[in-house]
């Protein structure tokens, strides 16, 4: 049987405040609705709980031992609604979501500026997490969305493409494919490079994508982020493949070049949890970031 939440408020109330009227008033009901209250609750219950008469209104045996154990449970319900209540009010005014490193590198200091002009009473968390990361904090709820590569499908996310990114060739300014337009994979024969970890699924589309030549080329160095290949690079000491993003960020002394002979490109999309909304300042957030990946 269902707890009759409204008949035992009422019935608090009346005990406490010592009369229908006071308790109606409290309750903001009429007293016929209160005293309707309390018949369903006697009838639910099997006891009689009030003896009402024309001057004094009295607890039975029944509702004095019933009265702590309802007093004690409504304000610890209370107190729970109200933590909630404060705690939700408090996730109002905070706009979290996940993005990948590069994205938030290259995009989002520009973007957050213009985002908090528009919405001064929302602080910012950002997660700039990898790719697993991102899938992770989206899938448990703790960020509104995710920026990230489309990687595999899971039954729980809505994925939404946003844009296709090329990878190219960061080389030092000096460099003889420099001199070239735009270079091919056979260029890279012979070539040393810096590489990202086995674990990014940045390096494992670049395996793919460089076919054969992928085993003429000396790997002789193997770091983690990108900031790292790029100051071999600007060292003299190796060359590397990064997405067209990253490599904006790049020292002037490097110059990037494209394929001419493989379309090497990655897809970036917006993660969201099936069935959770995105609030309105996280829609215009979306927005903002992806008008800013598409002028690109």
């Amino acid at each position: 049987m269902r707890t009759d939440y409204l008949g035992l408020e009422a019935f608090v109330a009346i005990a406490e405040l010592g009369s229908f009227k006071n308790a109606a008033t409290y309750l903001n009901l009429t007293q016929t609705a209160l005293s309707h209250r309390i018949r369903k609750l006697e009838a639910n219950l099997g006891v009689q709980l009030l003896v009402r008469t024309t001057r004094e209104l009295s607890l039975t045996r029944d509702a004095q031992d019933l009265l702590p154990q309802v007093r004690r449970d409504l304000s610890r319900l209370s107190d729970a609604y109200e933590s909630l209540r404060n705690r939700g009010r408090a996730q109002q005014k905070l706009l979290s979501f996940a993005c990948v490193p590069t994205v938030a590198y290259s995009h989002l200091p520009a973007i957050l500026p213009q985002f908090s002009a528009e919405f001064p009473e929302i602080a910012v968390k950002l997660h700039d997490q990898p790719i697993s990361g991102i899938y992770n904090l989206v899938e448990e709820g703790e960020v509104e969305f995710g920026i990230s590569l489309i990687a595999a499908q899971r039954s729980d996310l809505h994925i939404e493409v946003l844009c296709r990114e090329r990878y190219v060739l960061l080389i030092p300014h000096k460099h003889p494919l420099a001199r070239k337009a735009s270079v091919t994979r056979r260029d890279l024969a012979g070539q040393t490079f810096a590489r990202i970890s086995t674990q990014s699924a940045n390096r494992q589309l670049v395996d793919r994508s460089l076919g054969d030549v992928r085993d003429e080329i000396d790997w002789r160095y193997e770091v983690q982020n990108p900031a790292m290949a790029m100051s071999l690079v600007a060292a003299g000491a190796a060359l590397t493949i990064l997405p067209e993003i990253t490599a904006r960020l790049a020292w002037d002394t490097l110059v990037t070049r494209r394929f001419s002979d493989v379309e090497m490109t990655r897809t970036l999309g917006v993660l969201t949890r099936r069935g959770m909304p995105v609030s309105g300042p996280g829609q215009r957030m979306l927005e903002m970031i992806g008008r800013s990946l598409v002028s690109d």
